[in-house]
């Protein structure tokens, strides 16, 4: 029977959308293979992070850092990197830091594009050494606990097996892929501060691997990290039999921990608090020295700068005339401010996830903790995303820490994706 005009159209209709279904096939093919290449990697990636945990990397554990160094030199090198440790020799003094710290395994991947992609993680703990007997890696349920595994253990088996999948794939369109793992961001990064700073410098696109939090998310600001140290030098005396040939350093350190209570401006981000103080040795002896120290938070460096100059300002005013009192302030990390380059990327990385029905938020606007992608937003001239890391609660509290399984797959496949958009130009 000959075909009359209205079926004439819907035949080509039909054949128009199988043509288009076979477009979304071909599009969706490389989508799938990158899922399915992350799903091979997650008993892999639980395996290195157990590696990981297993090996205790306190940061002023330093033979300990340069251990669990050397197994990932190991492993990155295996990966066909050309991989160094790198000592740590310009070390940007603060008040806390150790004769020595640990050393950064750098390493670089060379491909066939033009694009540079930077990714970053720490190595180190807050763990003392001698803990990990009674905190062994273990998997219950979804969820894998241990030492370190949530800060940040997880984040450098993430780049270790994005890495993997990438060459499992065949992948080589990127020009270069920096890998920096340093290993003394617990105590501010005093050693790789200046390196991380000079290679983010001249990336197209940085991504670090710190938690991406309990519900999935980017993080394009974090608060900068600043610490004040108050010190009064008074004069000991007899408490009982002779206090008026004293100066009460407690006194003093009380007057001036008053006067500075209320130099926080939570509206515009700033926050100073008074955390720890120490006067006295006796209770028979009146105090001839005291000290106290604040953390501070602010989203400006120019805040921190004003704040300096106000505790400057303030500590003349004294109590006891007699006393002499001191203040130091240091910015212990810079904040990370989130830029129109870095929305764009972090809003790619929803629509990636949406691909596998997942939702993402983006934090655009800093909450209180600092970040190694603070230095290497310093003069980067692409955009920073952190976050990139595994879904996960419970950091620095041991036996409670945590990543979520189910969510190595979907990061895998994130970080993935996002460097093989950026390598061949699919991002904002």
């Amino acid at each position: 029977m000959p075909i009359t005009s209205p079926r004439l159209h819907v035949l080509r209709a039909c054949i128009a959308l199988s043509f288009l279904g076979g477009a979304q096939l071909a599009f969706a093919a490389p989508v799938a293979a990158v899922h399915e290449a992350a799903q091979g990697q997650q008993q892999a990636m639980l395996d290195t992070m157990r590696d990981l945990v297993n090996i205790e990397s306190g940061s002023k554990d330093v033979e300990g850092v340069e251990r669990i160094a050397e197994l990932i030199r190991d492993r990155l090198k295996a990966l066909g990197g050309t991989v160094e440790i790198v000592p740590a020799t310009d070390v940007f003094r603060l008040d806390d830091t150790p004769e020595k710290v640990g050393p950064m395994v750098h390493a670089e991947f060379k491909g066939s594009g033009t694009k540079k992609i930077m990714l970053i993680a720490h190595m180190d703990t807050v763990y003392r050494n001698g803990m990990l007997k009674d905190q062994p890696f273990r998997v219950e349920g979804d969820r894998a606990y241990g030492l370190g595994i949530a800060d940040d253990k997880h984040g450098v088996a993430a780049i270790i097996h994005t890495l993997t999948l990438l060459q499992k794939l065949g992948f080589k369109d990127y020009g270069t892929i920096t890998v920096l793992i340093n290993g003394d961001e617990e105590i501010s990064s005093p050693g790789a501060r200046s390196t991380i700073t000079r290679l983010g410098a001249d990336q197209d696109a940085i991504f670090s691997f710190e938690g991406g939090g309990a519900e999935a998310r980017l993080t394009l600001a974090t608060s900068g990290i600043g610490a004040a140290y108050l010190t009064v030098q008074g004069k000991t005396s007899h408490a009982g039999a002779r206090p008026e040939g004293g100066v009460n350093a407690l006194y003093e350190l009380a007057h001036q921990l008053l006067q500075l209570d209320k130099l926080s401006k939570p509206e515009e981000g700033l926050k100073l608090n008074w955390t720890v103080a120490q006067a006295g040795t006796n209770r028979n002896v009146i105090p001839g020295q005291a000290t106290a120290q604040a953390d501070a938070r602010a989203l400006r460096v120019s805040d921190f700068d004003a704040l300096a100059r106000t505790l400057e300002e303030r500590v003349q005013k004294k109590l006891l005339p007699e006393s002499k009192v001191s203040v130091k302030f240091e910015v212990r990390r810079p904040p990370l401010e989130a830029t129109a380059a870095s929305r764009a990327l972090a809003q790619h990385g929803v629509a990636i996830y949406k691909e596998l029905d997942l939702p993402m938020k983006v934090v655009d606007r800093a909450s209180g903790g600092g970040t190694d992608a603070a230095f290497a937003a310093l003069k980067a001239r692409g955009p920073v995303i952190e976050g990139m890391g595994l879904s996960g609660f419970g950091a620095h509290s041991n036996d409670a820490e945590y990543i979520q399984i189910n969510s190595i797959v979907p990061r895998l496949y994130l970080a993935s994706r996002m460097i093989m958009d950026v390598s061949q130009d699919k991002t904002p």
